[in-house]
């Protein structure tokens, strides 16, 4: 067992920021699923949505985000980000980031559903320059202890400990290089560890990003809502060698149009704000279209603004772009949604506290209420520095607390698999039908499908995990079958379409927008 003052899982924007600010006061473990630099963070390409120009404000960055959120949106907590956004960047700016200049100043992009350009950026990689450079400085730091290539298995809670005062005293990690698992306490634990994407078939996100922190959350108890709400980012590229790889919303936000195979624009008849409508009205739209049609995948056009302005604002999409035989200076890039972002996740106050003493979250991995049905792009990172300095602060004021002697993860009763081609089949199995039957457009007989697999993989699952030694490849997909399973759960519960949730049994909008909370289990 090694004892630290906070725990950290997960080193995107969200855990290293945490880990910086807390590292000249606390002794700090910071732990990544693989590497320090793999993580969703580091590939956001547009940038950080902030109030900086002086002819914006936080009104309409604020109305900008509940109409994108569907009014689901919670209204303290979207004030909160919004009112906080210049000094994180400002933070940032300390720390070094080199965010694009113009004459003016910082060079401000516009993206879809913002009402002014208020995206600071790096160039077209925002999240890689950002990540560069905080991650070095992590490990420069002598007070945090980076734990590479360590998988997060469980919490480790008063309750599981039969102690009379629950909380979150650490949890127990995987080593992937050593194979054996670790103990690690901590007097707070922040969960930073990302959505889950994986859960779908066709995802933009890293392969790190399958719920682990939810689905820690979920089974120690605490409340989960809007899981619902998976937003597909429109514009993935297309292509067989290409994996994962995103054309950035600032692509349509500086003028780029979409196009049928024949060179018809479509957007316009989907939504008077044609390709800067929010995702969710893209994603549909692109949906829409190439189910009618049999279309395997639509155009994104931005040549006509020339070669000189794309390689000057987008350099790395027209590389990348370039490494596949596209040149997007010359002709449209083939793009198809993929899932992109979970917006709902482990309920937390604005101080970043679960309902677990102890227990913080930050990222995507949280449900803040700021994104409400459907995020506005470019709230992501903010979300994340916002909410990791609040719950930092937070930490800081806390009183000590001591940590009770926490006992060695047990395989007395486990053997090595037999079989691990059991592992890779229910992972395919499960990303299959929850693409098929819980996508982009859903009915309640789809849902019905996925419920009853979900539950036929969750008992053989949970049967292999009883009687064999955890793996890597076992943790995630029995994370990732919770996430599905929550997913699931809540959208049967949402008689509506609002914002990302759109049912063909229920096409119309409530007069009321409620929340999809699911009440926290008793952890064993």
């Amino acid at each position: 067992m090694q004892l630290f003052d906070v725990l950290i899982i997960g080193s995107g924007l969200a855990g290293e920021s945490a880990a910086l600010r807390l590292a000249d006061h606390y002794r700090v473990a910071l732990v990544a699923k693989t590497s320090l630099e793999e993580s969703a963070s580091s590939r956001a390409q547009g940038g950080i949505a902030a109030v900086i120009d002086i002819k914006d404000s936080n009104e309409a960055h604020i109305n900008d985000t509940l109409i994108a959120g569907a009014y689901l949106n919670n209204l303290k907590a979207t004030r909160f980000v919004v009112e906080n956004s210049r000094r994180v960047i400002e933070w940032l700016i300390e720390r070094g980031v080199p965010f694009t200049r113009d004459d003016s100043g910082y060079h401000l992009t516009r993206e879809g559903g913002h009402s002014a350009r208020r995206v600071i950026h790096v160039a077209d990689a925002t999240g890689l320059a950002v990540q560069e450079i905080l991650t070095r400085q992590v490990r420069a730091h002598p007070n945090i202890t980076v734990f590479e290539h360590h998988v997060a298995i469980d919490l480790i809670t008063g309750r599981k400990l039969g102690l009379p005062n629950n909380r979150c005293y650490g949890a127990y990690f995987l080593d992937d290089v050593k194979h054996r698992v670790l103990t690690l306490g901590a007097a707070n634990t922040l969960i930073a560890t990302g959505g889950a994407g994986k859960v779908y078939l066709y995802t933009t996100n890293p392969d790190t990003a399958t719920g682990d922190g939810i689905a820690m959350a979920w089974r120690a108890g605490c409340r989960i809502a809007n899981m619902e709400f998976i937003q597909f980012h429109p514009t993935c590229l297309y292509h067989p060698q290409a994996k994962n790889f995103l054309i950035s919303e600032a692509v349509r936000g500086e003028g780029g149009v979409l196009l049928l195979p024949d060179g018809t624009r479509f957007m316009p008849t989907h939504d008077r704000r044609a390709e800067l409508a929010p995702r969710d009205i893209v994603a549909r739209a692109i949906d829409y279209e190439m189910k009618k049609r049999g279309l395997d995948c639509v155009y994104l056009d931005i040549a006509h603004k020339g070669a000189d302005f794309i390689r000057t604002h987008f350099p790395n999409i027209h590389a990348r772009c370039l490494e596949f035989g596209i040149d997007m200076t010359r002709g449209p890039i083939p793009v198809v949604p993929a899932a992109h972002y979970t917006c709902g996740g482990i309920v937390c106050d604005l101080n970043g506290r679960t309902d677990l003493p102890g227990l913080y979250v930050s990222g995507e991995a949280s449900c803040t209420g700021l994104h409400g049905a459907n995020r506005l792009a470019s709230n992501s990172l903010l979300e994340c520095l916002v909410f990791s300095e609040a719950a930092t602060k937070d930490m800081l004021a806390s009183p000590p607390v001591n940590i009770p002697k926490l006992p060695r993860w047990d395989e007395s009763r486990v053997t090595d698999a037999d079989e691990e081609i059991v592992i890779s089949h229910n992972w395919d199995e499960l990303r299959r039908f929850m693409w098929g039957y819980v996508g982009i457009v859903r009915t309640n007989k789809r849902l019905k499908r996925a419920q009853h697999r979900i539950r036929l993989l969750m008992r053989e699952i949970d049967e292999f995990y009883a009687k064999f030694r955890v793996s890597h490849d076992l943790i995630e997909l029995r994370n990732l079958v919770v996430a599905a399973d929550l997913i699931v759960r809540c959208a049967m519960r949402r008689k509506e379409s609002r914002g990302l949730h759109f049912s063909l049994d229920y096409p119309e909008t409530a007069p009321k927008a409620r929340n999809t909370v699911l009440p926290g289990r008793r952890s064993n």
